[in-house]
């Protein structure tokens, strides 16, 4: 009989030791790290405990968390990605504990209030830095220098103001740079012609740029640069060459102001806006022998002349060329006569 009981003993025993659901209860938090933790609830605490942020909770995997990933070899936080949610709070300073993030993504959170906070400067392997369609407001902070390894910058869709500081040319790694659709006032950063790096694509469109596109620009070939809808002045052709790599160029609704004629376009170009300025001259030539062109949008602006028969110039139609000063020929209804 002792002998029974013994037995029985055991098996209860081995069974209370490897049952999952009592097993769980002492180890589901094993994969998170405690600091880690401690940041997460901080920053749903900050974000004012929103639906979306449920599943964080104490006891569990914060691994296996809405919105969070996690590197498989140490198991610390890497990435923290909160989107389309309905979040009512400042941007949580906290996010700068999870000290070996690579990705944020924090987009269309309308009512994320505050600024930029200063504690992101302790994310050292941080590679992709989304904040966009948020109410976001202050300063481009200068701080974003320090992110040596930020490979993706984006700010767009938000409100902030101020100045585009020229550190971010510093940073070595950077492959694109979007502050698009913002408050921003002041000239483009000369620095950009400068970057420590390849040039990152740039995004700086519907802002309030203003000055010259500085001539540092001319130096560097972007695979695509986007500035239109901003105040800017004078001449752009600095932007272009046949030995570019650019692909999509976006310069339109601006106060731009040069000489088309003689302008050279990459071989590779895809896209190319110039409207809405105040450009003059003649369509080139050569633009008929970019093979690769889809899209062309030279309206409103002060060009003169044949437009060249050839390629794909008058596949795009009337509207691509129309309210310019003394534009002819196809696709325009316009006759060309000699005195053009």
């Amino acid at each position: 009989m002792a002998s029974s009981s013994a037995v029985l003993l055991v098996l209860v025993s081995t069974l209370i030791l490897f049952s999952p659901s009592l097993s769980q209860s002492s180890n589901s938090t094993t994969r998170c790290n405690p600091n880690d933790f401690k940041a997460l609830m901080q920053i749903k605490q900050s974000l004012n405990n929103p639906y979306q942020l449920a599943s964080w909770v104490p006891n569990t995997d914060c691994c296996k968390w809405y919105a969070i990933e996690c590197d498989p070899d140490t198991n610390r936080v890497s990435a923290l990605s909160i989107f389309s949610a309905n979040i009512s709070a400042e941007f949580p300073a906290a996010v700068g504990d999870l000290t070996f993030l690579r990705t944020i993504l924090f987009r269309k959170l309308t009512n994320l209030t505050g600024s930029i906070p200063s504690s992101l400067t302790k994310l050292t392997d941080l590679r992709t830095l989304t904040i966009s369609h948020t109410a976001l407001s202050g300063a481009v902070p200068d701080f974003l220098s320090h992110l040596q390894n930020l490979q993706i910058l984006d700010l767009s869709h938000n409100q902030l103001s101020g100045p585009i500081p020229p550190t971010l040319s510093a940073l070595p790694k950077l492959q694109s740079i979007h502050l698009d659709s913002n408050h921003l006032t002041g000239p483009i950063p000369d620095s950009f012609g400068r970057p420590v790096g390849p040039a990152p694509d740039l995004y700086l469109s519907r802002n309030r740029l203003s000055g010259q596109i500085p001539s540092s620009l001319g130096s560097v070939s972007f695979d695509t640069i986007d500035l239109s809808r901003n105040m800017l002045v004078g001449d752009a052709s600095m932007l272009f060459g046949e030995g570019k790599t650019s692909v999509r160029v976006d310069l339109s609704s601006n106060m731009l102001d040069f000489d088309l004629s003689n302008v050279r376009f990459s071989r590779k170009l895809v896209t190319l806006d110039l409207s809405h300025n105040r450009i003059f001259g003649s369509v080139p030539r050569q633009l008929s022998q970019v093979d690769t062109l889809m899209g062309l949008k030279l309206s409103y602006n002060r060009l003169c002349g044949e437009i060249p028969v050839g390629g794909k110039l008058q596949s795009f139609g009337s509207s691509a060329y129309v309210h310019n000063k003394c534009l002819c020929g196809p696709p325009l209804p316009v006759k060309c006569n000699k005195r053009i």
